[in-house]
């Protein structure tokens, strides 16, 4: 059964909540903050303000590279910060871009802003943290146009910071974005949205992936907003099954990080 005939099971996305709980909700403790409970050099921050970030080191990545957290807006949406070799790549602005820029170290170039797909709550702070930096904006050609209607009332009546601007750039499958010594292919994963992609890591980022909200900790997202469909994430959780490898961490688009070993041995969507 896909996630979406039964909403109370996909983990934080849309209002939803999964069972266990999911990273930042305030009736669940989570030492150090948001980073699934591992043990990291610098730790995570408590994960409850806007623009708090996560320490340096933390969740998998590479010894040369940094991963920051940061939990945003009204349903605690994940935005990450990969950096490596002093130049940056960001995940999903949520609706805080501003405050992520001034989070960010002063000495770090952001070269691209990356959406994972183009539902409000992922997007809202585009367009400030584009302002902010500079980067360029990435996303798939089927959701930049659901982007653009961030700052808007969704079906489910919320909005966020900002309409999401024109992307400087549309991702499909294969192509490669790279920062430093890292860089991460682009998936395509429709299901929660048409345009719904996945970054899998290579060379000092091997062992990350950035799922949005096609996968979460024992659950996958959702299929029932506009432009949803069951049988597209079937089939994308099936291709991620096979080629995420065991041993990667996965970063999900609300709650805990996990890992693929860890979702293919309990989690119910994968089986």
């Amino acid at each position: 059964m896909a996630c979406g005939e039964e909403n109370d099971h996909c983990c934080g996305n849309h209002g939803h909540q999964a069972d266990g709980g999911c990273c930042g909700g305030h009736d669940h403790e989570h030492d150090g903050g948001c980073c699934g409970g591992h043990e990291h050099d610098g730790g995570c921050c408590g994960g409850h303000h806007d623009g708090g970030c996560c320490g340096g080191g933390c969740c998998g990545a590479d010894d040369r590279d940094q991963i920051a957290m940061f939990v945003v807006g009204p349903i605690e949406t994940n935005c990450y910060a990969y950096v490596s070799q002093g130049e940056c790549l960001v995940v999903d602005p949520g609706n805080s871009g501003k405050a992520i820029a001034e989070h960010l170290p002063p000495d770090v170039t952001v070269n691209y802003i990356v959406a994972t797909h183009g539902h409000g709550d992922h997007v809202g702070g585009v367009r400030a943290l584009r302002e902010a930096t500079g980067a360029k904006y990435a996303i798939s050609a089927p959701d930049a146009e659901l982007a653009k209607h961030a700052g808007e009332k969704s079906e489910l009546g919320r909005s966020y910071d900002d309409n999401a601007p024109d992307p400087d750039l549309t991702l499909s499958e294969g192509d490669v974005l790279k920062v430093g010594t890292a860089e991460f292919r682009v998936l395509e994963a429709p299901g929660h949205t048409p345009g719904g992609i996945v970054l899998l890591g290579g060379g000092s980022a091997e062992h990350v992936c950035f799922v949005g909200d096609t996968l979460f900790k024992g659950s996958c997202g959702r299929t029932d907003l506009k432009g949803g469909s069951q049988e597209d994430l079937r089939r994308t959780l099936a291709r991620l099954k096979r080629e995420i490898p065991a041993h990667t961490n996965v970063f999900c688009g609300h709650g805990d990080p996990t890992t693929m070993e860890d979702e293919l041995a309990q989690n119910p969507y994968l089986r």
